[in-house]
């Protein structure tokens, strides 16, 4: 565009600030998913076009880091983190895709169209896939999770896991941006076009088949409970009075029909003393309904701590499964666990996880590959971000199959199927004990992802050094100026 080459500081201010702010609302705490959709083309479109690399680069860099100011707000202001947990992961965020974006317009400005509208996805999809081994945040991070609602799209999670999302949303923006690039040359404008069209087309065409193929199997009535009036119980007499009102509250909810009783992450401080007074109460509770009881606490063992789930079942001894994946720096200080709990008696078995558990890959895949139907999933939301990070754990169940209860303390109380569809859902603030019960599909589905876990991400890394080789054949090339 001639204005771009005219102009290209106030081309550059124009496209950062419509970029953030799309940014802003398609992937904030309370994502809005169309716009993520054609929130980067118009940084693409100006690096394409505008004759200076590093203002292409800095264009793209910067609208990120502006993009991702909700964070900011969240994580400093909200959590009182150090500005540091934001700046850090927020900056590298924006320096890889501004190398995203600068391999996409080489290639584009020296004529290799396919290789261009593939390496920013492939490139930003190796970064995700890097990025989840990041002990603070895992997939947290990820593009696909603004996708959660688009429920024909979200079904590709199944086949690739959440990579396959954030390639086909970063694809369709790079196939736009360089189709209006070669709009003087339409022939090729068209074959680009007819790329995306035919894979984001057969995309959602496989999503709305599987979301339209009924789960075969029976049900479990599965309740969940939380009261936001204690965040959590401290020794003694407080902790006795909390556990005696869920242990009430569980009796109710079973007495309405539900087998399995999901109950918070931490709902109270537990010493070792206190181990047998708890564990009478809750599990008199459960023999005396007939249903099995999931709760979290904080369990104090000698100078250890320890985030578990505490499981009674009728007539069968107390199990217990710790939390895998700390929050820094909040849970430095407690020990995490290493091993899966299954509960058996409900025919396929039935899974544990808390809370940021769900934020990774494993042990959401394993539990998958133990053929788990159902996963049970207490944690502590922080209010601000419950319909952000309180629906992460829908992923988990559309990648491997199963579906997700999840309470939530500060948060919601929701139950989605293998497909992410939400049976129910109610705030945790709604009354001195929210409660929700619903009829859950009790079947595990095998999926392609839970057999071959992360295969997409390496095919991406494959296709990301195809184009890095594709540029190192046009390099030589005068780049075209269309």
């Amino acid at each position: 565009m001639a204005f771009v080459r005219r102009r290209p500081l106030l081309s550059a201010l124009i496209v950062v600030l419509l970029t953030a702010s799309l940014l802003a609302i398609g992937d904030g705490l309370n994502p809005v998913w169309p716009l993520m959709w054609v929130a980067v083309i118009p940084v693409l479109l100006f690096a394409a076009e505008v004759d200076s690399w590093y203002r292409a680069a800095a264009a793209a860099a910067l609208a990120i880091l502006l993009g991702s100011l909700p964070m900011f707000y969240y994580l400093h202001v909200a959590l009182h983190a150090p500005f540091v947990a934001w700046f850090i992961p927020f900056s590298i965020a924006s320096l890889l895709f501004a190398a995203g974006v600068l391999l996409f317009r080489a290639l584009l400005r020296r004529g290799a169209a396919f290789s261009a509208v593939i390496a920013l996805p492939a490139f930003w999809t190796v970064a995700e896939y890097l990025g989840s081994f990041v002990p603070a945040d895992g997939t947290a991070g990820s593009l696909a999770y603004t996708q959660l609602r688009f429920l024909p799209l979200l079904q590709i999670a199944s086949l690739t896991g959440l990579w396959g999302i954030s390639f086909l949303l970063l694809l369709f923006s790079s196939v736009v941006a360089a189709a209006i690039y070669l709009r003087a040359t339409p022939r090729r404008a068209i074959r680009v076009v007819a790329l995306a069209v035919v894979v984001v087309g057969a995309s959602l065409i496989f999503g709305a088949v599987r979301m339209a193929t009924p789960s075969a199997g029976g049900t479990i009535k599965v309740g969940l409970l939380d009261t936001d009036k204690v965040q959590i119980a401290e020794p003694g007499v407080a902790t006795d009075e909390l556990i005696r009102g869920y242990a009430e509250q569980a009796a109710k909810v079973a007495g309405q029909g539900a087998q399995l009783v999901l109950m918070p992450e931490k709902t109270v401080v537990l010493l070792d003393r206190q181990v047998k007074a708890v564990d009478s109460e809750l599990q008199g509770a459960a023999d005396r309904s007939g249903a099995t009881l999931d709760i979290g606490v904080l369990h104090l063992v000698g100078d250890q701590k320890f985030n578990e789930a505490r499981i009674y079942s009728p007539g069968h001894p107390v199990e217990v499964y710790h939390k895998e994946h700390m929050l820094p720096p909040f849970e430095s200080d407690e020990t995490p666990g290493i091993s899966l709990t299954t509960l058996s008696g409900f025919g396929p078995p039935v899974g544990v996880e808390i809370c940021k558990d769900m934020d990774f890959i494993r042990p959401a895949l394993d539990y998958g590959r133990a053929g788990v139907a159902l996963m049970l999933d207490s944690a502590w939301d922080f209010n601000i971000d419950r319909a952000w990070h309180g629906h992460i754990a829908i992923m988990r169940g559309v990648e491997n199959g199963y579906a997700v209860a999840h309470a939530a303390k500060d948060g919601y109380l929701t139950v989605t199927d293998s497909r992410g569809r939400i049976l129910g859902e109610v705030r945790t603030d709604s009354a001195p004990f929210a409660s929700l019960i619903v009829d859950v599909p009790l079947r595990h589905e095998q999926t392609l992802f839970d057999r071959f876990g992360a295969w997409f991400a390496w095919t991406a890394g494959a296709l990301l050094l195809a184009t890095v080789v594709r540029l190192a054949m046009v390099w030589s090339q005068r780049p075209e100026v269309l």
